[in-house]
Order: structure tokens, then sequence, then C-alpha cells
């Protein structure tokens, strides 16, 4: 097991991951209504259920494709290059192949019958990018709950991480939109780890100018219940979520009581509250696990494991 102490950059980096990951288990059981939310002065608990039939304390797919980063980048991937990206491309279509419990529309239609191996990101791109253009509509939220670990793979590196996050959204996602919020995220997340301080507008200056106008709308998660399966609200609701938390399971709480996408919202959240209170603050999570057999004392280690030596 691997421990950090409270306050330190490891502990924030490690609270990202785990932090992601609570939410989303937590928010399982309330996706679109699966549940009803418990009463005021009851948390939210880890039922399982969702949409997927998840087990107690089972994450879902978005931490599920966060993993799937993870795990290329710490065995030695460069996200920036292509070799890199097809390692990512390849972990989502290995983890797509063990049919899981709940798959995104927009990411099944990119992966179903995808081929892995060399040139797999390519391949990826190509078809997300058909996608758009036959539909128009790939502008989910798909991406985003899965960016976070781009932070801690190239902390501190403010080009790097603008220019991983919007490849790694493009494998499926090809609307600019989903790609400029995960890099608004990702920014978020890692001047959070570094400092310890919240502010999502540091990102601003590398995204459109609408940006600036929407985080300054985010200001209750329940606003975006409705839509919050777009990539905007998602961002919206988690930002509404995390900017009034007075800790991870407060922050954690708020996005889940915005209801629709709860798990997605909370993971996204969770990211970021994981990265300003560290992992020593992220309620118990004995109970957590998910793809690819692995535990949250697994996410620290591979949080840690991802900092620069």
């Amino acid at each position: 097991m691997t421990t950090t102490r409270p306050g330190t950059i490891a502990d924030r980096a490690a609270g990202v991951l785990l932090a992601g990951a609570t939410g989303d288990a937590l928010g399982v059981p309330y996706e679109y209504g699966s549940r009803p939310l418990p009463p005021p002065g009851e948390p939210p608990r880890m039922l399982g259920g969702g949409l997927g039939n998840i087990a107690p304390g089972q994450w879902s797919d978005d931490t599920e494709m966060a993993c799937a980063i993870v795990l290329a980048a710490a065995d030695g991937a460069d996200l920036r290059t292509e070799e890199g990206l097809d390692a990512v491309a390849d972990g989502f279509l290995r983890w797509y192949a063990e049919d899981p419990p709940d798959v995104g529309a927009q990411t099944r239609a990119v992966l179903d019958g995808a081929r892995p191996g060399r040139g797999s990101a390519q391949r990826l791109r190509h078809r997300a990018a058909d996608l758009h253009a036959r539909t128009g509509r790939t502008a989910g939220n798909g991406s985003l709950m899965r960016t976070a670990p781009v932070a801690l793979a190239h902390l501190g590196d403010t080009p790097a991480i603008v220019e991983v996050a919007t490849a790694i959204s493009e494998l499926t996602h090809h609307d600019p939109d989903a790609g400029e919020a995960c890099v608004l995220w990702c920014l978020a997340i890692d001047h959070a780890v570094r400092t310890g301080e919240v502010d999502v507008r540091i990102g601003l200056p590398h995204v459109g100018p609408h940006w600036a106008d929407l985080l300054d709308r985010a200001d209750d998660p329940e606003r975006f219940g409705a839509d919050n399966g777009w990539v905007v609200s998602a961002l919206q609701g988690a930002w509404a979520a995390v900017r009034r938390a007075d800790g991870v399971a407060d922050g954690l709480e708020r996005a889940i009581r915005g209801g629709g996408d709860t798990d997605t919202v909370a993971a996204i959240a969770g990211g970021l509250l994981g990265a300003v209170f560290g992992a020593a603050a992220v309620p118990t999570h004995e109970e957590l696990h998910g793809w690819p057999d692995l535990t949250g004392d697994d996410l620290v280690a591979l949080a840690v494991a991802l900092l620069p030596a």
C-alpha cells in the first residue's frame, strides 16, 4: 500500500485519481434517476446498480477509461507522440473488448469494430471525425470524464498538457468544445496539485473566449442536470460543485445532487477536488474497485508513480 503525507504534492496527485474514482462509484447508483437521491442530510453511498448493474463500490467507464490513460503513461509511453497515443487507444480498445457494463454512445460508436495495434490512434481519430461529419454531435462528456491523468503525466508542463489533453480527447470526441473542456480541467488540476489552489480560469488563455462566460454562469450543479451529458454542461456542473465545496465529500455530494449523469459529473469534480484537498481528505474508500482489477490503493500508487522523480 502506498501512503502519502497530507498536504504534499504527492498527496494531492493521489487525490486526483482517488477522489475521481470515489465520485464515480458514489454517483453510479443515482445516474439518470436509476435510484432516487438520498434525502437532505443523508450522503450518497456506493450502492452499485446504475445503468449497468454495477457492483457496490465499483467505478464505471469514467474511471475505467482514465485507467487506460494512467497505465499507458505509467508504462513509459510518451503521450505527446503517436506511439504514446497508440498505447492509449489500445488501452481503450482492450477495455471495450471486455464488454464493460456502461459505455457512452459516442465512445461506443468510435470503438466498436476498431482494430488495435500500430496506427490505432489515427484510426480512432478518423472514426471520430467521420462520426462528427455525419452527426455533428460529438461534444458529449466522455473525454472530459477521463482526462484528469493527463495533468499528472505532464505536471507543470502547460504546453504538453494542452497538446495531450486535446489529442486524447480527439481519439473519440471530435468536437473542439470537448478538447477545450479537457484542456481547462487538466490545467486547473495541474495548478491545484502544484499549489493547492483552485483556479479553473488559469486555462482560459488556451481555449476559446466563450469559456469565460460559461464558467461565470456555473453557480449551481442542479442548473445543468438536465443536459450534463453535454461536455459544456458537465464541466459547468462539476465546477459549480467544486467552487463552493469545503472538502472532497461536500463537493462530491454537490455534484451528485445536481442529477443527470451523476457518476460522470462527480468523477470530473473529484479530479479537481482531490487535487485541492488531497487523498488524505477523500472519504473512506475500502470498497472502491474496478477495471482492470484495481483498488483505490492501486490508484494512489499509480498516481505517485506518474510524478517526476
